[in-house]
């Protein structure tokens, strides 16, 4: 390839680059998405991205270890690239091993062999460092003039499009944490184990989804919405919701209402997380045959949303201490989904369910004391269905 060649390529390359660094707001993936990209352009081995964490004054990028991928901390001032966002200099390294700045050990803990290294800061609009470009290893000989002007043009393309997804990771943060507080008000009057509860129903609600197949942001979005299941408990009063023994079928009827109280809490909703959570709270209890509440929808007519969290919510139910029963071994729990397949649950959801049981399992175990197994169930155990 001759010189002009492999310019107009490299050009090509950074257009396509520009395009998909401006869509990709999830900066994990955008992290990933740029470290490919410019070590396609430049030709190296590796590309790492670190960014700088203003509040411990570090810089932090993934590492792959094996199969996993793990995040490495580099402070301020140390390391190659801690020198690059200290001094805001490029630094174009021919033998890594003879520089005193080089940090061994990621090289020892991967048995990788890092030789040449070009690292240049990472800058936003107004000049300040956001983070450093790392390349490793060219391929066909040292880093040169040339690769240091594109790895430069590269940084100010990404590093408006970095900060954009940490401002949209920042937002999102601040709209789950109210949807966490807000389900924590509905919750905390009858359980004591509110938080363990709050991330049960959501992680186990995403990975049925991942099972079942949905797309990996509609999975995402029931992650978030799926805590708000029993915002309308906010309702029921506490003579009811704290019962120890069996409710009065007037008493049952008054539990039914936190369905409809928390679909008229949430409606209206502009936010899709919430719409989301609407159809939750509303249809949470609705039946796979038609026998559940408050609208008695039966099959397809349930939201997808409130099939897949029904079966995370009673499953969740079983495995919990309540005030009107013993918790359950989750193996018994896992029967119990199972023997409801087609009646209370959704088919496909209830395979979904078993697909990702030993990950529901590894999540259970996260927040799970003693258990104690009970060798059935009774009508005298149910409080609104769990």
């Amino acid at each position: 390839m001759t010189r002009a060649e492999e310019l107009e390529n490299r050009l090509k390359l950074l257009v396509d680059f520009g395009g998909a660094v401006s869509k990709e707001t999830n900066l994990n993936k955008l992290l990933e998405l740029i470290a490919h990209q410019v070590k396609e352009i430049l030709g190296c081995d590796r590309c790492s991205v670190f960014i700088l964490d203003r509040q411990t004054n570090a810089l932090w990028s993934k590492l792959l270890l094996g199969s996993q991928n793990t995040e490495i901390r580099v402070p301020f001032g140390k390391g190659i690239a801690g020198h690059v966002a200290a001094s805001g200099m490029i630094l174009n390294i021919p033998d890594a091993y003879s520089d005193a700045r080089f940090n061994r050990d990621p090289d020892r803990l991967t048995g990788y062999r890092t030789n040449s290294i070009l690292a240049v800061p990472l800058k936003n609009v107004g000049g300040h460092i956001i983070g450093v470009f790392e390349a490793v290893n060219k391929i066909a000989g040292p880093f040169n003039t040339d690769d240091e002007g594109i790895l430069q043009l590269i940084s100010s393309l990404a590093a408006s499009g970095i900060e954009n997804a940490q401002l949209y990771e920042s937002l999102s943060k601040s709209q789950l944490e109210t949807i966490y507080r807000l389900a924590v008000t509905a919750e905390y009057r009858d359980q004591q184990d509110t938080a363990i509860h709050l991330r049960h129903i959501s992680e186990y609600s995403a990975l049925i989804a991942l099972g079942l197949g949905l797309p990996e942001i509609e999975a995402e979005n029931l992650r978030y919405a799926s805590p708000l299941h029993d915002i309308g408990k906010v309702g029921i009063a506490d003579a009811i919701l704290l019962k120890p023994g069996k409710l009065t079928p007037e008493e049952f009827e008054e539990m039914k209402k936190h369905t409809v109280y928390g679909a008229k809490i949430l409606s209206n909703a502009e936010s899709h997380l919430l719409q989301i959570a609407c159809k939750v709270a509303a249809s949470h209890h609705e039946k796979f045959d038609g026998t559940g509440y408050p609208a008695k929808l039966k099959g397809e007519q349930i939201p997808i949303y409130a099939r897949v969290v029904s079966v995370a919510d009673v499953f969740d139910a079983l495995c919990a201490q309540r005030v009107y029963k013993p918790k359950w071994d989750p193996q018994k729990a896992r029967e119990y989904i199972l023997e409801e397949r087609g009646k209370a649950f959704d088919p496909n959801v209830v395979d979904a369910f078993d697909k990702v049981f030993v990950e529901i399992l590894k999540m259970h175990a996260l927040g799970d004391g003693k258990t104690t197994i009970i060798p059935g169930i009774t009508k005298e155990m149910h409080r609104h269905d769990f």
